[in-house]
Protein backbone atom coordinates (compact mmCIF):
# COMPACT_ATOMS: atom_id res chain seq x y z
CA UNK A 1 0.00 0.00 0.00
CA UNK A 2 2.79 2.36 0.90
CA UNK A 3 4.68 1.56 -2.30
CA UNK A 4 1.56 2.09 -4.42
CA UNK A 5 0.91 5.39 -2.71
CA UNK A 6 4.48 6.50 -3.46
CA UNK A 7 4.06 5.49 -7.12
CA UNK A 8 0.85 7.48 -7.32
CA UNK A 9 2.63 10.51 -5.86
CA UNK A 10 5.46 10.13 -8.37
CA UNK A 11 3.07 9.89 -11.32
CA UNK A 12 1.09 12.88 -10.07
CA UNK A 13 4.29 14.87 -9.67
CA UNK A 14 5.47 14.02 -13.19
CA UNK A 15 2.13 14.98 -14.75
CA UNK A 16 1.99 18.14 -12.68
CA UNK A 17 5.43 19.32 -13.75
CA UNK A 18 4.72 18.32 -17.36
CA UNK A 19 1.51 20.35 -17.32
CA UNK A 20 3.35 23.38 -15.94
CA UNK A 21 6.65 23.30 -17.83
CA UNK A 22 6.08 21.34 -21.05
CA UNK A 23 4.44 24.32 -22.81
CA UNK A 24 7.38 26.52 -21.78
CA UNK A 25 9.82 23.90 -23.05
CA UNK A 26 8.01 23.71 -26.40
CA UNK A 27 8.07 27.49 -26.67
CA UNK A 28 11.83 27.52 -26.11
CA UNK A 29 12.41 24.73 -28.61
CA UNK A 30 10.32 26.34 -31.35
CA UNK A 31 12.08 29.66 -30.84
CA UNK A 32 14.99 27.95 -32.64
CA UNK A 33 12.76 26.78 -35.50
CA UNK A 34 13.95 27.73 -38.97
CA UNK A 35 10.43 27.63 -40.37
CA UNK A 36 8.08 30.60 -40.28
CA UNK A 37 5.30 28.23 -39.22
CA UNK A 38 5.47 27.92 -35.45
CA UNK A 39 3.90 24.45 -35.43
CA UNK A 40 6.09 22.93 -38.16
CA UNK A 41 9.70 22.10 -37.37
CA UNK A 42 12.00 23.27 -40.16
CA UNK A 43 15.38 22.69 -38.58
CA UNK A 44 17.53 24.43 -35.99
CA UNK A 45 18.17 28.12 -36.54
CA UNK A 46 18.81 31.30 -34.58
CA UNK A 47 17.46 33.57 -37.33
CA UNK A 48 14.57 34.81 -35.23
CA UNK A 49 16.88 36.00 -32.48
CA UNK A 50 18.87 37.90 -35.08
CA UNK A 51 15.71 39.40 -36.56
CA UNK A 52 14.77 40.74 -33.13
CA UNK A 53 17.75 43.11 -33.37
CA UNK A 54 16.04 44.78 -36.33
CA UNK A 55 12.57 44.82 -34.79
CA UNK A 56 12.36 48.33 -33.35
CA UNK A 57 8.88 47.79 -31.88
CA UNK A 58 9.99 44.86 -29.74
CA UNK A 59 13.25 46.52 -28.73
CA UNK A 60 11.54 49.73 -27.62
CA UNK A 61 8.90 47.78 -25.70
CA UNK A 62 11.57 45.65 -24.02
CA UNK A 63 13.52 48.75 -22.98
CA UNK A 64 10.42 50.35 -21.49
CA UNK A 65 9.53 47.13 -19.66
CA UNK A 66 13.02 46.75 -18.22
CA UNK A 67 13.15 50.34 -16.98
CA UNK A 68 9.69 50.11 -15.44
CA UNK A 69 10.51 46.79 -13.77
CA UNK A 70 13.80 48.00 -12.29
CA UNK A 71 12.41 51.27 -11.00
CA UNK A 72 9.08 49.93 -9.73
CA UNK A 73 10.74 46.93 -8.04
CA UNK A 74 13.20 49.22 -6.25
CA UNK A 75 10.48 51.61 -5.09
CA UNK A 76 8.23 48.72 -4.07
CA UNK A 77 11.06 47.14 -2.08
CA UNK A 78 11.75 50.36 -0.17
CA UNK A 79 8.09 51.09 0.55
CA UNK A 80 7.22 47.46 1.26
CA UNK A 81 10.10 47.10 3.71
CA UNK A 82 9.07 50.28 5.54
CA UNK A 83 5.47 49.08 5.65
CA UNK A 84 6.53 45.72 7.05
CA UNK A 85 8.65 47.45 9.68
CA UNK A 86 5.68 49.58 10.74
CA UNK A 87 3.34 46.58 10.97
CA UNK A 88 5.78 44.41 12.93
CA UNK A 89 7.41 46.99 15.20
CA UNK A 90 4.25 48.98 15.98
CA UNK A 91 1.37 46.50 16.26
CA UNK A 92 -1.04 48.88 18.06
CA UNK A 93 -0.74 52.29 16.43
CA UNK A 94 -3.90 54.21 15.56
CA UNK A 95 -5.22 53.24 12.14
CA UNK A 96 -3.22 50.03 11.90
CA UNK A 97 -6.16 48.04 10.56
CA UNK A 98 -6.84 50.59 7.84
CA UNK A 99 -3.14 50.84 6.99
CA UNK A 100 -2.66 47.08 6.72
CA UNK A 101 -5.82 46.79 4.64
CA UNK A 102 -4.60 49.43 2.22
CA UNK A 103 -1.16 47.80 1.98
CA UNK A 104 -2.46 44.28 1.30
CA UNK A 105 -5.53 45.20 -0.77
CA UNK A 106 -3.80 44.57 -4.15
CA UNK A 107 -3.20 40.96 -3.07
CA UNK A 108 -6.92 40.14 -3.21
CA UNK A 109 -8.22 42.84 -5.56
CA UNK A 110 -8.65 41.85 -9.23
CA UNK A 111 -6.10 43.50 -11.47
CA UNK A 112 -8.89 44.90 -13.64
CA UNK A 113 -10.26 46.82 -10.66
CA UNK A 114 -6.80 48.02 -9.66
CA UNK A 115 -6.00 49.16 -13.19
CA UNK A 116 -9.34 50.91 -13.62
CA UNK A 117 -9.07 52.70 -10.27
CA UNK A 118 -5.56 53.92 -11.10
CA UNK A 119 -6.73 55.07 -14.51
CA UNK A 120 -9.54 57.09 -12.93
CA UNK A 121 -7.05 58.56 -10.45
CA UNK A 122 -4.64 59.70 -13.16
CA UNK A 123 -7.51 61.16 -15.19
CA UNK A 124 -8.91 62.96 -12.13
CA UNK A 125 -5.59 64.63 -11.30
CA UNK A 126 -4.92 65.32 -15.00
CA UNK A 127 -1.68 63.33 -15.02
CA UNK A 128 -0.57 62.33 -18.52
CA UNK A 129 -0.35 58.58 -18.93
CA UNK A 130 3.03 57.21 -19.88
CA UNK A 131 6.17 55.77 -18.36
CA UNK A 132 5.65 57.22 -14.88
CA UNK A 133 2.02 56.18 -14.57
CA UNK A 134 2.96 52.57 -15.40
CA UNK A 135 5.79 52.74 -12.87
CA UNK A 136 3.49 54.05 -10.14
CA UNK A 137 0.90 51.41 -10.98
CA UNK A 138 3.43 48.57 -10.83
CA UNK A 139 4.83 49.92 -7.57
CA UNK A 140 1.33 49.91 -6.10
CA UNK A 141 0.77 46.36 -7.32
CA UNK A 142 4.04 44.83 -6.13
CA UNK A 143 4.61 46.68 -2.86
CA UNK A 144 2.22 44.38 -0.97
CA UNK A 145 4.14 41.28 -2.07
CA UNK A 146 7.39 42.76 -0.76
CA UNK A 147 5.68 43.67 2.52
CA UNK A 148 4.44 40.10 2.99
CA UNK A 149 7.88 38.57 2.37
CA UNK A 150 9.78 41.02 4.57
CA UNK A 151 7.16 40.92 7.32
CA UNK A 152 7.46 37.13 7.59
CA UNK A 153 11.20 37.56 8.19
CA UNK A 154 10.87 40.42 10.66
CA UNK A 155 8.50 38.41 12.84
CA UNK A 156 11.31 35.99 13.72
CA UNK A 157 14.01 38.66 13.98
CA UNK A 158 15.73 38.91 17.37
CA UNK A 159 15.34 42.56 18.37
CA UNK A 160 17.87 42.14 21.16
CA UNK A 161 20.57 42.61 18.52
CA UNK A 162 19.27 46.07 17.70
CA UNK A 163 18.79 46.91 21.37
CA UNK A 164 22.38 45.89 22.14
CA UNK A 165 23.67 48.11 19.33
CA UNK A 166 21.59 51.05 20.56
CA UNK A 167 22.81 50.50 24.13
CA UNK A 168 26.33 50.89 22.78
CA UNK A 169 25.43 54.29 21.30
CA UNK A 170 24.31 53.35 17.79
CA UNK A 171 21.41 55.52 16.51
CA UNK A 172 18.22 53.63 15.49
CA UNK A 173 18.64 54.36 11.78
CA UNK A 174 22.27 53.24 11.80
CA UNK A 175 21.36 50.14 13.83
CA UNK A 176 18.80 49.23 11.19
CA UNK A 177 21.32 49.62 8.36
CA UNK A 178 24.18 47.81 10.12
CA UNK A 179 22.30 45.17 12.14
CA UNK A 180 18.76 44.56 10.89
CA UNK A 181 19.16 45.00 7.16
CA UNK A 182 21.99 42.44 6.72
CA UNK A 183 19.92 39.85 8.61
CA UNK A 184 16.71 40.39 6.65
CA UNK A 185 18.52 41.02 3.37
CA UNK A 186 17.60 37.62 1.83
CA UNK A 187 13.90 38.46 2.35
CA UNK A 188 14.41 41.94 0.91
CA UNK A 189 16.20 40.51 -2.13
CA UNK A 190 13.47 37.90 -2.58
CA UNK A 191 10.84 40.63 -2.40
CA UNK A 192 12.70 42.67 -5.02
CA UNK A 193 12.93 39.68 -7.35
CA UNK A 194 9.24 38.95 -6.90
CA UNK A 195 8.34 42.58 -7.62
CA UNK A 196 10.63 42.64 -10.67
CA UNK A 197 9.08 39.45 -12.06
CA UNK A 198 5.52 40.64 -11.49
CA UNK A 199 6.29 43.90 -13.25
CA UNK A 200 7.78 42.09 -16.24
CA UNK A 201 4.72 39.87 -16.47
CA UNK A 202 1.96 42.44 -15.97
CA UNK A 203 -0.40 43.11 -18.84
CA UNK A 204 -3.75 44.18 -17.39
CA UNK A 205 -2.68 47.11 -15.21
CA UNK A 206 -0.17 48.35 -17.80
CA UNK A 207 -2.92 48.34 -20.41
CA UNK A 208 -5.00 50.71 -18.27
CA UNK A 209 -2.21 53.06 -17.23
CA UNK A 210 0.10 53.21 -20.25
CA UNK A 211 0.16 55.96 -22.81
CA UNK A 212 2.01 57.00 -25.97
CA UNK A 213 5.61 55.83 -25.92
CA UNK A 214 5.07 53.56 -22.91
CA UNK A 215 4.03 50.27 -24.49
CA UNK A 216 5.41 47.40 -22.43
CA UNK A 217 6.62 44.12 -23.85
CA UNK A 218 3.63 42.03 -22.65
CA UNK A 219 1.33 44.56 -24.32
CA UNK A 220 3.32 44.35 -27.54
CA UNK A 221 3.32 40.54 -27.46
CA UNK A 222 -0.42 40.44 -26.82
CA UNK A 223 -1.13 42.78 -29.71
CA UNK A 224 1.01 40.63 -32.01
CA UNK A 225 -0.53 37.35 -30.84
CA UNK A 226 -3.99 38.60 -31.74
CA UNK A 227 -2.82 38.65 -35.35
CA UNK A 228 -1.07 35.29 -35.06
CA UNK A 229 1.90 33.76 -33.26
CA UNK A 230 5.22 34.34 -35.00
CA UNK A 231 8.61 32.77 -34.27
CA UNK A 232 9.85 36.18 -33.10
CA UNK A 233 7.34 36.05 -30.26
CA UNK A 234 8.75 32.67 -29.22
CA UNK A 235 12.24 34.14 -29.31
CA UNK A 236 11.44 37.22 -27.20
CA UNK A 237 9.47 35.05 -24.75
CA UNK A 238 12.46 32.73 -24.41
CA UNK A 239 14.70 35.70 -23.65
CA UNK A 240 12.28 36.84 -20.93
CA UNK A 241 12.28 33.35 -19.42
CA UNK A 242 16.07 33.29 -19.47
CA UNK A 243 16.33 36.72 -17.79
CA UNK A 244 13.96 35.74 -14.99
CA UNK A 245 15.61 32.34 -14.52
CA UNK A 246 19.06 33.93 -14.39
CA UNK A 247 17.88 36.42 -11.79
CA UNK A 248 16.41 33.68 -9.63
CA UNK A 249 19.60 31.60 -9.87
CA UNK A 250 21.80 34.58 -8.96
CA UNK A 251 19.56 35.44 -6.01
CA UNK A 252 19.67 31.83 -4.80
CA UNK A 253 23.46 31.73 -5.07
CA UNK A 254 23.75 35.03 -3.24
CA UNK A 255 21.47 33.86 -0.44
CA UNK A 256 23.42 30.61 -0.13
CA UNK A 257 26.67 32.54 0.06
CA UNK A 258 25.23 34.82 2.74
CA UNK A 259 23.99 31.81 4.73
CA UNK A 260 27.38 30.11 4.47
CA UNK A 261 29.14 33.26 5.63
CA UNK A 262 26.70 33.62 8.55
CA UNK A 263 27.27 30.04 9.67
CA UNK A 264 31.03 30.53 9.43
CA UNK A 265 30.82 33.66 11.57
CA UNK A 266 28.70 31.85 14.13
CA UNK A 267 31.19 28.97 14.20
CA UNK A 268 34.10 31.35 14.75
CA UNK A 269 32.17 33.17 17.47
CA UNK A 270 31.43 29.90 19.27
CA UNK A 271 35.10 28.90 19.06
CA UNK A 272 36.18 32.22 20.54
CA UNK A 273 33.78 31.72 23.43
Amino acid sequence: MKRGFSTFNLVSLVFGFAFLYLPILLLVIYSFNASQLVTVWGGFSTRWYASLLNNRLFLDAAWVTLRVALLSATLATILGTLAAMALVRHPRFVGRTLFSGMVFAPLVMPEVITGLSLLLLFVAIDFDRGFWTVTVAHTTLTMCFVAVVVQSRLVSFDRSLEEAAQDLGCPPAKAFVLITLPVIWPAVAAGWMLAFTLSLDDLVIASFTSGPGATTLPMRIYSQVRLGVTPEINAISTIMIAVVALGVILAALFNRRQETRRRADERLASQDI
